[in-house]
């Protein structure tokens, strides 16, 4: 069976349920129990009948505005239709409970009769295969199960028609799709297979007449909890559901650092958009953490079948120890916390980390099987993160955290060392899984984790461990400025089959930011890193949106070769963290934050209309493109608009 890759346009969930929108209000994503699986829907969406014609919602016939309420997880999509029909659906998941709330606004301008149609085509379990269905007329409950997966549908006011169907073309029930077409639904109550469901209700709007229905959708692991799943959030006002969910996000929020912004206090509104999406991608890293083991989805999957791409709804230990670093500055350290625990059991024998894992710590599908093909950067990049959480830490917290992860800091730095035997790494996949070779910025994310396992080492008065990894991390430093620098002055890519590439890539900067091989404070290293940005400026900005977005590397030919969100947040933290370092505000500083607010308002403006940031931004349109939210460049824009409120 072929998928569609369909990206979203807005997330929402709680801690038990993560849902993914199109931009029409179309479910395209329902996880339960965990952010990365199971997924158990391939669609669900709504329609009116009217005139013997299907008007589904999320066609090119209907204009659309969607946003979130402020501050919280609730999502707005409005849709009107030339025929003078206008739908507000408002989305949100239950606070407590694992139950989406589809709450519809239907009006019409002149009178009409029709029908109002929810189809669904779910998956229970992640699969077509092996599935059933009833629909429990006295309890007004349609249920679709496979094993221990049990998603339930209720409506206010109850749902007058339904069909429970059947997809596959030759069966003894036809899909509910293909009945809806007559506005005649087959109200059987049961059947296995490959099943889709529609529930219906009559509609006689009166002129300028609003009509409201609600759908709620759970999931349950038994059959009776999602009898009694369902007939408890039933009773509940929508209302009440709403405010509740409010509140919950708005109470979240309210722990944040707050950002004073007050050197933008010359264009308050842009002062105010920095803000807000400071709290949407705050709100986006909180729905992509595992709040029970504290492991994050790199993005919602997109692309279950790996046609385009190898998938992001696994966590990277790469993309997560930037995110829970972000979390930690901005006053939310307990992700960090609870990450490092997952780590600590995610940690691989030789003491290294996976390429990338399910979210209960397991081994994800990889190309990174063997020691040539795994990605030592992220062994280095979790050793670093630990020392930079570590910091933080007081008191006794301090201490309890370095004796509970001595032992995993210990056999990540000696795996290190055994990688490092030469000063460069030994040959593995790079960071962006293209290329097999010896890396820029592998050998500096090394650096950064030998130096913070030095650091935890002297910190527990183990001083020749210490020295040890020190060293090493020295030596790193030294053959990297030595091997890669180049002449031309930037960082070469790499060392590929032999050759050192002088192809320009963007993840040099990571020489600088965020794994501070080279200092700013040092005049040659600081004149080193002012050339890499120069070098990445002349060769990888693209003209788009009115500014420019910077793309991976020169002849990049991934889904187009597009600029990525993350490699243009990089450059502006450098730049920033550039100014900040300087002791007097002159015409240098000046351009430096000029320059790095260019790139954030490229970035704000590839957000989605919820205020999501994708990957990467397509070079055409300007509109968000691949992998939405995308951890990662959350991660950086809540670091970029920390550093922008540290401006004189």
């Amino acid at each position: 069976m072929k998928y569609l890759i369909r990206h979203p346009n807005a997330i929402l969930g709680n801690d038990k349920l993560l849902v993914s929108l199109g931009e029409k209000g179309d479910l395209r994503g329902f996880f339960y129990p965990r952010r990365d699986w199971a997924q158990h829907v391939g669609e669900s969406k709504a329609c009116i009948y009217k005139g013997g014609k299907l008007l589904w919602l999320d066609s090119p016939e209907w204009n659309v505005k969607q946003a979130p309420s402020d501050d919280t997880n609730v999502i707005r999509t409005h849709l009107s239709h030339f025929s003078g029909i206008e739908v507000s659906i408002h989305d949100l998941v239950h606070r407590s409970s694992p139950v989406l709330v589809r709450k519809y606004e239907i009006t019409s301008k002149e009178h009409f009769e029709g029908k109002f149609y929810y189809y669904s085509n779910f998956q229970a379990g992640g699969t077509h295969r092996m599935n059933s269905a009833f629909c429990d007329v006295n309890n007004g409950l349609l249920v679709q199960y496979m094993q221990n997966f049990y998603i339930g549908l209720v409506s206010n006011p109850g749902f007058e028609d339904w069909q429970v169907g059947k997809i596959q073309e030759e069966g003894w029930v036809a899909s509910a799709r293909n009945d809806m077409e007559d506005g005649q639904l087959q109200q059987n109550l049961e059947d296995i297979g490959d099943m889709d469901s529609s529930i219906g209700w009559d509609l006689d709007l009166q002129s300028g007449e609003t009509v409201t229905i609600t759908v709620l959708i759970g999931i349950a692991s038994e059959r009776q909890l999602i009898y009694d799943l369902m007939a408890d959030v039933r009773k509940q006002s929508s209302d009440d559901i709403i405010h509740g969910s409010e509140n919950d996000s708005i109470r979240w929020l309210s722990k944040k650092r707050s950002l004073e912004l007050s050197a933008l206090d010359d264009d308050p509104l842009f002062k105010n958009k920095v803000k807000a999406l400071y709290d949407r991608s705050l709100l986006s890293l909180k729905l992509l953490t595992d709040p029970e083991g504290g492991a994050i989805v790199a993005a919602p999957e997109f692309d279950p079948a790996f046609e385009m791409c190898g998938g992001y709804g696994f966590c990277w230990n790469r993309d997560a120890a930037e995110s829970v670093l972000a979390l930690m500055n901005a006053d939310y350290p307990e992700y960090a916390g609870k990450f490092f625990g997952w780590c600590k059991k995610a940690q691989l024998p030789d003491g290294s980390w996976f390429q990338r894992y399910w979210l209960d710590g397991k081994e994800a599908p990889s190309w990174g099987n063997f020691d040539d093909t795994i990605q030592i950067d992220e062994t280095g990049s979790t050793l670093y993160a630990i020392d930079r959480y570590y910091r933080e830490l007081e008191g006794t917290k301090r201490d309890d955290f370095l004796g509970n992860i001595r032992e995993t800091v210990r056999k990540g730095a000696e795996y290190l060392i055994k990688r490092t035997e030469q000063g460069l790494h030994d040959p593995c996949r790079c960071l962006w899984e293209s290329e097999i070779g010896i890396f820029s910025y592998t050998n500096a994310a090394i650096y950064a984790g030998l130096k913070g396992a030095a650091h935890l080492a002297e910190e527990a008065d183990e001083h020749m461990l210490s020295k040890k990894w020190s060293d090493r991390a020295d030596l790193v430093r030294k053959e990297t400025i030595d091997k890669l620098w180049l002449d031309e002055g930037y960082f070469s890519r790499g060392i590929i089959d032999n050759n050192v590439h002088r192809t320009i890539d963007s993840s040099m900067i990571g020489t600088f930011i965020p794994f501070g091989l080279l200092s700013p404070n040092d005049p040659d290293e600081r004149a080193m890193i002012l050339s890499m940005i120069d070098h990445i400026e002349s060769s990888l900005r693209v003209s788009v949106n009115g500014y420019f977005g910077i793309k991976r590397y020169e002849n990049d030919d991934y889904i187009g070769g597009n600029p990525w969100v993350v490699t243009t947040l990089w450059l502006s933290r450098a730049l920033l963290t550039l100014a900040i370092s300087m002791e007097n505000k002159d015409d240098e500083y000046d351009l430096l934050v000029k320059k790095a607010l260019e790139y954030i308002k490229w970035t704000m403006k590839s957000a989605t209309s919820t205020g999501l940031l994708s990957e990467q931004v397509d070079r055409n349109t300007g509109k968000a493109a691949w992998a939405r939210p995308l951890g990662w460049s959350c991660a950086l824009f809540i670091e970029n608009a920390l550093l922008l409120d540290q401006l004189k």
